[in-house]
């Protein structure tokens, strides 16, 4: 249970402790202005706590967000400040520095303003350029201990409030009116709103936001908790994939009703998490990896469907899955190459800036992107009144043009851009690369050579590499040997690709490059085959290796790095299964070729699940939540 401290006497007539009861505190009252620090120092040190002015009066939605919400080590509000673990030393300090509070009458306490005895300030509380700005007396002490947090260095978030009051009234007049504010907004409302994600696609925002935050506070007024909802999401996706494989009108009938219903709980989840403030790295991280599990097991479902009717899609729904992740690794990338790049100005970013401006236009683009919204209703509807390979090819073309349209502007913004990339960037792009030994052997070789080179030699290399590797597999017969020997130079051009940092201005291709070359030249080599059992393993291959994928992004996300090396080496590195699935083509047969495909996805889905299943229940990552764009 986390601790609130009261600084100053209890307001007759006032709810205020009971609302920090409510909202999971336990709360205990300084009386004296001296108390304050003793109190806090019989606080346990792991465990979160608030200074709340007595006299504060406000929503309770407001102390909510200020208070509770998990992502950050301090925050504020008018009236309150609060300290997980991370910050409680800078908060105790502050109020040692600065004076631990007034009475309820907003007396002062004696000695100036900046130390409980009288005295300075200490330098342990001073920014680095040594100076030391003491907040004004006159404001209340959680205020002023902000103040003081701050200035040591210590980010304080201060959330939005907008139309909630949060307010300490310097007399009754003034509390009189600030209760009269609060009478006049409903809280409640409020934060029913604001549950919903301030950018969203056109389908979630006007067709399922509506209804799916009712279903959120649903949920958290029985105690539900997001990750639960989230696991509901995927037993209704996996039970509606299910249902399409019946190969039945009924049952692609019930399977795009059951998408629909699973997307309704997929914002739900997001939602009851704004909702509660129940943020966690592990809820953001099943959040992610389910949305694509139940997607891909969907397109799973609808291939097997298929094959009930004698029809197979296999191939179709194996590109869908490469041409999905592809896309998401290209948001990944360039997001991670230009979050904290400095001077980061570009013309063709002015110019979206400037279309974002014109309102129908926002909506336009957030539509032809085909984010998860569109794309679920449109699978959901296809699926209910056309066949499995109408389906399939009419996602193919929506998805191929939405790759286009994103990663031209990308590509434009890149070129046009001015900016510097960061040792950071560069080593998450290397991370996202998922280079095994083979080409780090490579990249070691060949580092004088790539030093030499232009500066977009490394997307330039890995374009032809990959480009190679899937055209050999795809051009030639299967079981010869002319996929090997390029794979081989595949190697090659992998590690020459990173052998040097990647921080040019379209280095953060790389990453989408390596990805299609592997899942092209393994949905190549299954195509070649003949056999739709070899296409099938291959569909497991790449799931499990895009699931990998997925794990290393969202470490880095979580500020947690990249998967330890050790996993990278085990699972072969992006340039040794390609390596390795050309060998087995040649030497295996198709039979032969079919296991290998069906050993290595069972072998990579086991070692990379029981190391994220274990890196993500037992990691100590900070509170996140997913609010960029639709995936």
């Amino acid at each position: 249970m986390s601790t609130a401290i009261l600084t100053g006497r209890p307001v007759p007539g006032s709810s205020l402790e009971d609302d920090l009861r409510g909202l999971g505190f336990d709360v205990r009252v300084a009386e004296d202005a001296s108390d304050v620090p003793a109190l806090l120092d019989a606080v346990p040190a792991g465990r979160r706590v608030a200074l709340v002015d007595s006299r504060f009066v406000g929503h309770v939605h407001a102390l909510r967000l200020a208070l509770t919400d998990p992502r950050f080590d301090a925050a504020a509000v008018p009236g309150a400040v609060t300290a997980q673990r991370a910050a409680r030393s800078a908060l105790e300090r502050a109020v040692r520095a600065g004076g631990p509070g007034t009475g309820q009458d907003g007396a002062e306490e004696t000695g100036r303003p900046g130390s409980a005895d009288g005295g300075a300030a200490t330098a342990s509380d001073a920014p680095s350029d040594g100076t030391v700005t003491a907040p004004d007396p006159e404001t209340s002490a959680p205020d002023r201990a902000a103040a003081l947090v701050e200035t040591g260095g210590t980010p304080v978030h201060r959330p939005e409030l907008g139309p909630l009051v949060a307010v300490v009234p310097a007399d009754p007049q003034a509390r009189d009116e600030a209760r009269r504010a609060v009478a006049a907004v409903d809280d409640e409302d409020v934060r029913l709103r604001t549950a919903v994600k301030s950018r969203d696609g056109f389908f979630t925002t006007f067709a399922v936001s509506p209804y799916s935050r009712h279903v959120a506070r649903w949920a958290a007024r029985r105690g539900l908790t997001p990750n639960q909802v989230t696991t509901a999401s995927l037993i209704t996706a996996l039970i509606a994939a299910g249902c399409a494989a019946t190969g039945t009108r009924a049952g692609f009938v019930a399977a795009g009703a059951l998408l629909l219903f699973s997307f309704v709980l997929d914002c739900a989840d997001g939602q009851l998490a704004r909702y509660s403030l129940q943020y966690s790295t592990l809820g953001a991280w099943l959040d992610a990896t389910f949305d694509r599990a139940k997607e891909y097991a969907y397109y799973a479902g609808l291939a097997l469907g298929a094959a009930r009717g004698g029809d197979d899609v296999w191939a179709l729904a194996l590109g869908a899955m490469v041409l999905q992740t592809c896309r998401h690794v290209v948001d990944f990338s360039f997001t991670e190459a230009n979050h904290d790049a400095t001077a980061n100005t570009s013309p063709t970013a002015a110019l979206s800036d400037r279309l974002d401006s014109v309102g129908w236009t926002v909506w336009v683009r957030r539509m032809i992107v085909l984010p998860i919204g569109e794309r679920w209703a449109l699978i959901a509807v296809l699926t209910a009144v056309t066949t499995p390979r109408i389906t399939l090819v009419v996602l193919l073309v929506g998805c191929a043009f939405a790759a286009c349209y994103t990663t031209a502007g990308r590509v434009l913004r890149s070129l046009t851009r001015r900016a510097a990339r960061t040792e950071r960037a560069a080593r998450a792009l290397h991370d996202l690369t998922d280079t095994g030994p083979l080409g780090e052997a490579f990249a070691a070789v060949l580092g004088g050579v790539a030093r030499r080179l232009p500066a977009l030699a490394p997307p330039a290399v890995a374009l032809l590499g990959g480009a190679a590797v899937v055209a050999a597999a795809l051009l030639t017969d299967f079981g010869g040997w002319a996929p090997v020997t390029v794979a081989c130079l595949y190697v090659a051009t992998s590690g020459l690709a990173v052998a040097r940092p990647l921080t040019g201005a379209l280095d953060w291709l790389v990453p989408p490059l390596f990805r299609a070359a592997e899942y092209g030249t393994v949905l190549a080599l299954a195509a070649q085959s003949g056999s739709s059992g070899a296409l099938a393993a291959a569909f497991g291959l790449v799931a499990a290796v895009a699931y990998h994928h997925y794990d290393t992004v969202y470490r880095i996300r979580g500020g947690t790095g990249a998967p330890p090396t050790w996993l990278v080496r085990a699972v072969g590195g992006q340039e040794g299964r390609v390596l390795l699935v050309t060998f087995a083509a040649a030497l295996l047969g198709n039979t032969g070729f079919t296991a290998l495909l069906t050993v290595l996805a069972v072998a990579v889905a086991l070692v990379v699940l029981a190391e994220s299943i274990r890196f993500w229940v037992s990691s100590g990552a900070p509170a996140v939540h997913d609010e960029g764009e639709p995936a």
